[in-house]
């Protein structure tokens, strides 16, 4: 049971609140020790000593994990993996074995396995591994919820990420779709309010009706009342016709303002009733009723407004019945890859070209602030594929040609180096160090984020007396 004491903390990984684990050995010493220490970690455990006996608890049970023996009287760990496929199982497995040859692990990854661990058991990798397995299957899930959700697998709107904040966003959004009540988009521009006011309307029973949207900042103040609420003819100087407005435009359907903060101090009254009655008053004419879901959207502080007098705290509160956050893309930085490679993919096939991203390129999307958000990435992507010399692009041709934001960074971190008089040999240790700490002591893994092959990672580790753990 060596190193089964040395236990670490992993919760910055995300695992779910008490993951069920099916712990599956014949070793009664190991099976007991494991099913002691893991709950400290946070896990709920099932214990079962044989493949036979496990079979017959998984059916009663709804487990997250299995992490089962490989050589077990009976039944191996890739016939039991078999049995309980068949079973319907679809929990990742995670095999443990005193024989950690190459054979083994190949075979075990090749039936379906989730990972490899060898006897004896350092519990510190192993929660590792039984983390990472349970982070890297809940994405899966997400993602294949995302999929049955959609025609082709991807969302038509463009409303992509699986980031947990995002992902969080949609699902509120689905539940308030099914409401009539209005909603409040808030957020950044750039960062989708529009898109997901879209959602909220296709999602909804209003599906087969309008949807219209209005950018409130956009029109005129002296037009914006006859936009919004229609006219009679001669009700004012210019207006030769009667019009309908935006309202009566959207009936049976979503009316979607946007940059509501905007909205003049002397139409918010009118606004207000729309809400409150469901009557409109066009210009010159007379009150009729309409039938509208208003979904509204603003980056500015309504809260701030209303304490300056400059909106109307009533029609804040009518506005703000369910009030939506989009966050910002820096705040859903796992979400950029993936939006970066759907605008290729769309921009590529509009300009019949065959793109891909260099690694430099993927770097300095990742690292980048994007202070427009989505829109911005949109842009450069879009600049990108329009100017690229080659069929690979790179972090020159998204931004500009200009310093990409990892030379940014990288510049402003040599300034404050040799501004503290730091030696080479001082600032490797720390970096090496940091990344060894970040990779939880993976060398792999830490490699990798410093764009060293592990080679060299392992040589200069070893130069500076760092030690790192290896996969198997």
């Amino acid at each position: 049971m060596a190193g089964l004491s040395a236990l670490g903390s992993f919760e910055a990984m995300g695992t779910p609140p008490r993951a069920r684990i099916l712990v599956v050995d014949d070793d009664a010493a190991q099976l007991r020790a494991l099913s002691d220490i893991l709950p400290l970690e946070g896990f709920e455990v099932l214990a079962a000593g044989s493949a036979a006996e496990a079979l017959a608890l998984l059916p009663k049970h709804n487990v997250d994990l299995v992490l089962s023996d490989f050589f077990m009287p009976g039944t191996d760990g890739l016939a039991f993996l078999a049995k309980a496929r068949q079973q319907g199982v679809r929990a990742p497995f995670i095999l443990m074995t005193a024989f950690g040859t190459l054979d083994v692990a190949v075979s075990a990854l090749r039936a379906g396995m989730a990972d490899f661990v060898t006897k004896p058991i350092d519990a510190s990798l192993l929660v590792h591994r039984l983390r990472a397995a349970l982070e890297l299957e809940n994405l899966r899930s997400e993602v294949a919820v995302l999929k049955t959700a959609l025609p082709d697998g991807d969302d038509p709107l463009g409303l992509i990420g699986p980031s947990r904040c995002f992902q969080d966003l949609l699902s509120t959004a689905r539940r308030v779709a099914q409401s009539s009540a209005s909603v409040l988009l808030l957020g950044e521009s750039g960062t989708g309010k529009e898109l997901l006011a879209r959602k909220l309307h296709v999602d909804s029973a209003r599906r087969a009706g309008p949807f219209v949207a209005v950018n409130c900042a956009a029109i005129p103040e002296t037009l914006l009342e006859a936009e919004l609420f229609g006219s009679v003819k001669g009700s004012y100087t210019g207006s030769n016709a009667t019009r309908s407005g935006r309202f009566e435009a959207a009936a049976r359907g979503t009316l979607f303002l946007d940059e509501i903060g905007e909205l003049p101090l002397g139409l918010q009254p009118k606004l207000l009733r729309v809400l409150q009655d469901h009557v409109i008053e066009p210009i010159g004419g007379t009150p009729r009723a309409v039938d509208v879901r208003l979904v509204a959207a603003t980056h500015r502080d309504l809260l701030a407004m209303v304490k300056a007098g400059t909106f109307r705290e009533d029609l804040y509160y009518r506005l703000n019945v369910i009030p939506l956050r989009v966050p910002a893309l820096r705040e859903r930085s796992d979400d950029i890859l993936p939006l970066a490679e759907h605008f290729l993919e769309r921009f590529s096939r509009e300009n019949n070209r065959h793109l891909t991203f260099s690694a430099d390129a993927v770097s300095h999307l990742v690292a980048a602030r994007w202070p427009g958000n989505v829109r911005e990435l949109e842009n450069a992507v879009e600049r990108a594929v329009v100017l690229a010399t080659s069929e690979v692009i790179e972090a020159a041709d998204l931004f500009g040609g200009g310093v990409t934001p990892t030379q940014g960074k990288a510049r402003g971190l040599a300034a404050t180096v040799l501004d503290a008089a730091v030696g080479l040999d001082a600032l490797e240790r720390a970096i090496l160090e940091e990344a060894l700490e970040r990779a939880r002591g993976n060398v792999s893994m830490a490699a990798r984020s410093l764009g060293l092959s592990r080679r060299t990672m392992q040589y200069r580790a070893g130069k500076l007396g760092l030690a790192g753990t290896e996969e198997p």
